[in-house]
């Protein structure tokens, strides 16, 4: 019904952030700033899709009050639980996601290091 509104202000907070931090100016290696811009791409994708889903599915229309479930208290009670769980869940799992993706990236060069000497 709603759970890309939680990811959308995960984009929106993390898009704060990356505008914040200062680029290093290092190009041979990856970043704060080159991170932070894989999970602003990873969050704002992830939240276009899923409105265009539910848009799709009509639970998103183009007249007040945009979202079908806010048309009864029992609906609008039922669209916060699933943006608590399911909203909550995706954006978990994308920072979880990206969190892999850093450490990955920030262990290779030290493997392959490990491996030439050895």
């Amino acid at each position: 019904m709603a759970c890309f509104l939680v990811t959308t202000v995960g984009a929106l907070a993390s898009s704060a952030i990356d505008h914040s931090v200062p680029d290093d100016g290092q190009p041979q290696r990856v970043g704060l700033k080159q991170k932070l811009s894989w999970l602003v791409a990873m969050l704002w994708g992830g939240s276009l899709l899923l409105a265009l889903e539910h848009i799709w599915h009509g639970e998103v229309v183009f007249s007040f009050p945009f979202l079908t479930a806010m048309g009864s208290p029992e609906d609008t009670a039922v669209m916060f639980r699933e943006m608590a769980t399911t909203g909550v869940g995706m954006l978990a799992m994308v920072l979880l996601a990206w969190g892999a993706m850093v450490l990955a990236v920030d262990r290779l060069p030290k493997l392959r290091a490990a491996l030439v000497r050895s």
